[in-house]
This record gives structure tokens, sequence and C-alpha cells, in this order.
């Protein structure tokens, strides 16, 4: 008995993920559990505002009142987010650790390398605990999208529970979009809306 109660344990963990991989009914609310959370299976689209309509704002920030976020560079310079002032900010919240964060690297250099400069600027703000490690990375890659690093804890409205994290933030300050995991930013219609809420 003692035996068959052992052999039990342990093929029970086994048991448990073959019925969820080969019985689709119990497949479902795993998958949208992951959609939700970190690990997606593919990157999905960005929900976006029009921007001929006034987006909802998150944060209350106006022009007078611009969010004071402070960063250090790659090489560990001071600057600040207010430095942006005027300009449309895709700002992203990733880690070297975190898979779907490195997975849509990718296209966020792609769009970078579109985008008018004059209009979008990019603030890649990385989690690592070791700011080696994601200099490292980033130089390894090739990616050429600034990267810096939270000098002081986030400001409420853009900390996050969850990473990847992606912000769009209008020219005076305003969170427009906010969206939580992996997505496909490199598109025309994404780099359309970003230089669409610059300023003239």
């Amino acid at each position: 008995m003692q035996n068959y109660r052992r052999l039990l344990f342990d093929w029970l963990p086994w048991l448990v993920l073959a019925a969820v991989v080969f019985i689709p009914a119990l497949r479902v609310p795993v998958v949208s559990t992951l959609q939700r959370g970190l690990l997606v299976t593919g990157l999905m689209q960005p929900t976006l505002p029009t921007v001929s309509t006034p987006a909802p704002a998150v944060a209350t920030a106006t022009a007078a009142a611009y969010p004071d976020v402070p960063l250090l560079t790659l090489d560990g310079q001071p600057t600040n987010l207010q430095a942006l002032r005027g300009k449309t900010v895709f700002f992203n919240i990733w880690a070297t650790w975190c898979p779907p964060c490195v997975a849509e690297l990718p296209g966020i250099q792609a769009l970078y390398e579109k985008v008018d400069k004059q209009k979008v600027a990019f603030v890649l703000v990385s989690f690592d605990r070791n700011p080696k490690k994601a200099q490292a990375f980033i130089r390894r890659k090739g990616y050429t999208v600034p990267v810096f690093f939270p000098a002081a804890p986030l400001p409420p409205a853009f900390d996050s529970q969850a990473i990847p994290t992606t912000l769009i933030i209008g020219p005076d300050g305003r969170i427009i979009t906010r969206h939580e995991g992996m997505a496909d930013y490199d598109s025309p219609k994404v780099k359309a809306y970003l230089e669409g809420l610059a300023q003239p």
C-alpha cells in the first residue's frame, strides 16, 4: 500500500501536466492566465487609443508638473524624464532575466530605428540589480535604443507589478497608454500613433 501511494505521488504531477497539454478544455484557462502574466506564448498587439480623440490620462501631470523620474544612463550619467518634455515618450520597463522582455526588444529596437527622433523619445528602464549585466547584454545584441536605470523608486503612476510594462507618455507628461506584458510594437500603426501624439 505504501509503495502504491509513493508511486501515485511520483506520477501525479506528470499526469496533471499531460492532462493540461492533451485535453483542450483544460488548456484554455492556462493560456488565458499566461496571456495576462509574463510568459506569453506569442507577441500580443498593444491596444492604442486613436490620436484624433483625447485619450484619458492615467497621471494628472501637466506641463508645469511634468513627472520627476530620476534616471541613470548606461554609462552612469544622471538624467531625468523631464529632459524629454515636449516629446512623446515610449517608456518600457524590462530586465535581462525576464524572457518576455528580451523577446520584445528586437521589435522595440526596430520601431526606434523608424520613428522621427525629433518627435519621439525612447526610455527603456532596466530593473536588473546588476547594471553591468544589462550593459553587457545591450552591447552584445547591438541595440541602440536608449537604456537607463532607475536612480530612485519610480513614481506610483509608473510602477508596475509585471514586466515588461510599456507606457506611452504624451508631450505634457500625461500617461496616455499603458500595456502590461509582451507586445509587438514594430508596426506602422504604432509608429504613426507615437508621432501623431507629438507636438507639431
